[in-house]
C-alpha cells in the first residue's frame, strides 16, 4: 500500500477557476472549525444524523447574494472543507480538499490563526472521505488515485452524474415529500433515514426564509423595475416552502434550489418537467416569452457560474416524455438561449428519433453552425435498445436513460452510474510488449500476471491471448475499487437531498447507496481504445501477416521513441488506421471494444451490481494520460496525446467524413454505457452545404449512430488562437465530454485538438 503524502495526492483538474468566495476569511475559517467541530461531536451518531448536523454548519450561510441580474435565486459557495456529491462542486461526502487548504492558510498573515488551519489539516487527513478510500484501495504500481496518470487505472470515491426525480419534487412540493416521508416514518418510527429526511426538508424550508431575507435586503435600494423582479422571487419563495408550485417561476425556482442543496451538477429532462409549467404560464398571459427567456437566462448563467467542467447537462426531446407539445416549447426557447449565451455549460444535449420535426433539428444545426457547439445530440433509436439490453430493463424505463458529464447514461431518478475508475488500455498494451514493466517509468505493473519476453510469441493470437490475459486482471481490480467506492460511502455518508429524490429510498427507507437506489449500476472510463487497436492491427499485419518486422524490433524502436527507426515508424504510421472505413482495422478494433465492454460488465453483474459498463469518453484524460504512456506501435510518440473517445487519433481519418462516420457505427452501442463521437466542420462547409451535412448526420443516425458532438471552427483559427489567445477569450471548442473556452487549456490539450481533422471540402 503507498505511502501518503496529501499535498501529492491530485485535486480537481479545472479547466477554469472556481468563482472566489464571497465570505471573509476569518468567516471562512470559523465555518469549517464549527464543520469540523461537529462531525468530530457526532462521530457516535447515525450517519444520517451526523451528516444533518453538519450541512446545517454550511446552509443557509454559503448562500452567496443575489446578482442584480438574477430573475430567480441560489448561488453558492464552497469552501475547502465541507460536505458535498462530486469533486467538481467542493468534495465528496465530508471533505477536505488539502491543496484548497493550504491556499486558504497562505492567505493569511497570522501565524496563530496559520496553526489552526494546521488542526483543521491533522483531522481531516484521517477523516476525509476521499483519503479513507484511497488508503484502501491505492497501490504502489496498479492503481493510483483520480488522476495520478503514472498508473494503468485511476479511481476515486464519488456520486456523480445523479439526475434527481424532479417530477416527483414538483408534483408533491416540499410539503408533499414532507407528508409521505411521515407516512412512512409512522410505520417504521426509528428509522433514522426519514428522521434524517424530514430535518432535510425543514433545512431547505430554513434555507428559503433565508433568501426571503436577502431578497427584502435588496428591495430597499433596488430600482421600481428590480423591485417588481425581487417581488416574483419573493412569492415564489413563499409559495415554495410548502405547496407545489403553479406557475413556471415557482417551479424553476424550487427545482434550483433543491439541485443546490442536493450537490448535483447534472438537471435531467428539463424540457419534460418544466415545459407545462412554461406554455400554462405563456398561455394564460401569466408571464411573456421575454420573462420566460429572462428566467432560464438566469438558470444557464448560474450553472455556468458553478463551471463544474464536463457537467451541467440538460437533456431535451426525444421518447419517454409525457408531456411532449409542452416540452417542446420549452426545448425551443432553451435552444435560443442556448445559442445566444453561447457558455460552456450548461451542456445542453439534445435526444433524437426518427419522428425529430425538422424545425428542431433544423435549430440544432443553426446553433451548432453558430460555433455554439451545443446541442450534443443523441439518438433515441439505437440508444433505448443499447440502453435496454446493457442494463437489463425494459423500454419504458429505457427511455428515461440521460447522459452526464462526459457521456455516461444513467436513468434519470433511478439510478447511479459513477464513474469511479478508469483505464489505460493503451499503458497496458505497452506493458504487455515489456515483460509486464511500464517502459514509461520501469516499473512493474503485470501483479501476478505473467507476460512472456516478445521474442517468444509465434502468432498474433498468442500475444493478443497473453495481453488480454493482462486486462482481465485489471478488469478485476477496477471492479475491485469502483465497488469499495460505495462501500466507504455507505459507511461515511447518506447523500440525503439526493436519496429522498431517487427511486426507491422513500419506499425502501434506505438511502441511496444502503440499498434505496432502484439500479445500482456504475461505468468505467476507457482510454487508448483506438490506439490500442490500431497498434495491435500493426502488430498483425507488419509482424505476423507481411513479416516485414519482428515484434521484437517494434518493441525496440518503441522503446527508443522511434528515435533511429524512422522507417519503422513511417510503416507503422502508414498502416490501416481506424476512421477510414477499413474493414481490416475496423474489425480489430470491434472485436477488442467487445471484449472489453464485455469484461467490464460481466465482472459488475459477478459482484452484485446491476450494471457496470465501460464509457468510451475522454474529456482531457486523453491527453493528461498520453504524458504518462510510452511511446506506442501505431507511431504515437511517447508523452504524446492518445485518441479522444472512440475517434481516431487526430490526423489518423484521411477519407472524408462518410468514412469516418462509417467507422463509428461498426460498435455496437449495447455493449456501453455512453460513448463520445466528435467531429469537426469549417463555418463555410457546415453553413454553406446544410442539406448534406443534414443527410450525412440522418443518414449517420439511421445507420446505428448513436451520439454526436460537433464543433465549427474557422480554419486557421485553432492555430492563431494558440499563438495569440487575448484575440480570442470566447473562442468555445468541444474537447470531447464537454466544452470550454480554447484558450483556457493546456497547451498538449490544445494541440490534441489541433491535431484533428478539420473537414472544409
Amino acid at each position: 500500500m503507498a505511502n501518503f503524502n496529501m499535498e501529492a495526492i491530485p485535486q480537481n483538474a479545472e479547466v477554469s477557476k472556481k468563482l472566489p468566495c464571497e465570505k471573509p476569511l476569518l468567516i471562512q475559517l470559523e465555518i469549517m472549525e464549527k464543520y469540523t467541530k461537529v462531525h468530530k461531536e457526532t462521530s457516535n451518531l447515525p450517519k444520517e444524523i451526523r451528516e444533518i448536523e453538519c450541512l446545517k454548519v454550511l446552509y443557509p450561510i454559503l448562500f452567496r447574494e443575489i446578482q442584480d441580474e438574477d430573475k430567480i435565486i441560489g448561488r453558492t459557495d464552497f469552501l475547502p472543507i465541507g460536505f458535498g456529491c462530486v469533486t467538481s462542486v467542493g468534495g465528496v461526502g465530508h471533505y477536505c480538499v488539502f491543496s484548497k487548504l493550504r491556499e486558504f492558510q497562505n492567505k493569511l498573515e497570522d501565524e496563530n490563526i496559520k496553526k489552526r488551519i494546521d488542526d483543521l489539516y491533522d483531522y481531516w487527513v484521517e477523516h476525509d472521505v476521499k483519503t479513507l478510500y484511497c488508503k484502501d484501495i491505492v497501490n504502489d504500481a496498479t492503481v493510483g488515485t483520480f488522476i495520478d496518470c503514472k498508473y494503468p487505472v485511476i479511481a476515486t470515491v464519488r456520486i456523480s452524474g445523479m439526475m434527481l426525480d424532479y417530477p416527483k419534487l414538483l408534483g408533491l412540493g416540499i410539503g408533499g415529500l414532507r407528508e409521505l416521508i411521515n407516512e412512512h416514518l409512522e410505520k417504521d418510527k426509528d428509522n433514522n433515514f426519514y428522521i434524517a429526511s424530514l430535518q432535510s426538508l425543514d433545512l431547505f424550508v430554513e434555507c428559503v426564509n433565508y433568501l426571503q431575507q436577502m431578497v427584502k435586503r435588496h428591495m430597499k435600494t433596488a430600482s421600481d423595475s428590480r423591485v417588481k423582479e425581487l417581488e416574483v422571487i419573493f412569492e415564489s419563495l413563499e409559495k415554495i416552502k410548502n405547496d407545489k408550485p403553479e406557475t413556471f417561476h415557482q417551479a424553476l425556482q424550487l427545482f434550483w434550489l433543491y439541485a443546490l442543496l442536493a450537490g448535483v451538477i447534472n438537471y435531467g429532462r428539463l424540457d419534460d418537467y418544466l415545459g407545462p409549467y412554461l406554455k400554462h404560464d405563456l398561455d394564460n398571459n401569466i408571464i411573456t416569452e421575454d420573462e420566460a427567456y429572462g428566467y432560464l437566462k438566469t438558470l444557464w448563467t448560474m450553472i455556468e457560474n458553478r463551471r463544474t467542467t464536463v457537467n451541467g447537462r440538460i437533456i431535451v426531446g426525444g421518447k419517454g416524455r409525457k408531456n411532449p407539445e409542452a416540452a417542446d416549447v420549452f426545448l425551443k426557447l432553451a435552444m435560443k438561449v442556448t445559442a445566444d449565451c453561447k457558455y460552456v455549460e450548461p451542456q445542453f444535449t439534445l435526444k433524437l428519433t426518427n419522428d425529430t420535426p425538422d424545425e428542431i433539428f433544423d435549430l440544432a444545426l443553426d446553433s451548432l453552425g453558430k460555433g455554439v457547439t451545443y446541442p450534443t445530440l443523441y439518438n433515441d433509436e439505437v440508444n433505448i435498445p443499447a440502453v435496454m439490453y446493457s442494463m437489463n430493463i425494459d423500454e419504458k424505463t429505457a427511455e428515461q436513460y440521460v447522459p452526464f458529464g462526459c457521456g455516461e447514461f444513467v436513468i434519470q431518478g433511478q439510478s447511479t452510474g459513477t464513474p469511479n475508475t478508469c483505464i489505460n488500455l493503451l499503458k497496458l498494451l505497452t506493458i504487455a510488449l515489456n515483460e509486464g514493466v511500464d517502459p514509461f517509468d520501469g516499473i512493474k505493473k503485470s501483479g501476478p500476471v505473467e507476460i512472456k519476453p516478445v521474442s517468444e510469441f509465434k502468432s498474433f493470437e498468442e500475444f493478443y491471448s497473453n495481453y488480454l490475459e493482462l486486462l482481465d486482471y485489471y478488469f478485476d481490480l477496477s471492479v475491485e475499487a469502483q465497488m469499495h467506492s460505495y462501500k466507504v460511502m455507505k459507511e461515511e455518508v447518506s447523500f440525503l437531498f439526493t436519496s429522498i429524490l431517487m427511486d426507491d429510498c422513500i419506499s425502501r427507507g434506505k438511502a441511496l447507496l444502503d440499498g434505496g437506489v432502484r439500479y445500482l449500476g456504475g461505468t468505467n472510463e476507457t482510454y487508448g481504445n483506438i490506439n490500442t487497436s490500431d497498434s495491435l492491427y500493426a502488430i498483425k499485419h507488419l509482424v505476423f501477416e507481411e513479416k516485414i518486422y519482428t515484434l521484437e524490433e517494434l518493441q525496440m524502436a518503441a522503446e527508443a521513441n522511434f528515435k533511429g527507426y524512422g522507417k519503422i515508424r513511417k510503416d507503422l504510421i502508414d498502416c490501416d488506421k481506424y476512421g477510414n472505413d477499413l474493414e481490416t482495422v475496423d474489425s480489430l478494433a470491434v472485436d477488442f471494444y467487445e471484449y472489453v465492454a464485455n469484461g467490464i460488465r460481466d465482472r459488475g453483474l459477478k459482484v452484485g451490481m446491476d450494471y457496470y459498463l465501460i464509457v468510451i469518453s475522454n474529456n482531457q484524460v486523453n491527453t493528461e494520460w498520453g504524458r504518462q504512456t510510452a511511446a506506442s506501435l501505431d507511431g504515437r510518440l511517447k508523452g504524446m496525446y492518445m485518441n479522444p473517445a472512440n475517434n481516431p487519433q487526430g490526423g489518423a481519418d484521411k477519407s472524408g467524413p462518410t468514412a469516418t462516420l462509417n467507422s463509428l457505427v461498426k460498435f455496437n452501442p449495447k455493449y456501453h454505457g455512453g460513448s463520445v463521437q466528435n467531429i469537426k466542420f469549417s463555418p463555410t462547409m457546415f453553413n454553406e452545404n446544410r442539406d448534406k451535412i443534414k443527410y450525412l448526420f440522418k443518414t449517420y443516425f439511421r445507420k446505428g449512430g448513436c451520439q454526436l458532438m460537433v464543433t465549427v471552427v474557422d480554419k486557421g483559427v485553432l492555430e492563431d488562437a494558440k499563438i495569440h489567445p487575448e484575440l480570442y477569450p470566447n473562442l468555445i471548442v468541444r474537447v470531447s465530454g464537454f466544452s470550454a473556452v480554447f484558450v483556457n487549456l493546456e497547451s498538449d490539450v490544445q494541440d490534441e485538438l489541433l491535431s484533428r481533422v478539420l473537414y472544409d471540402e
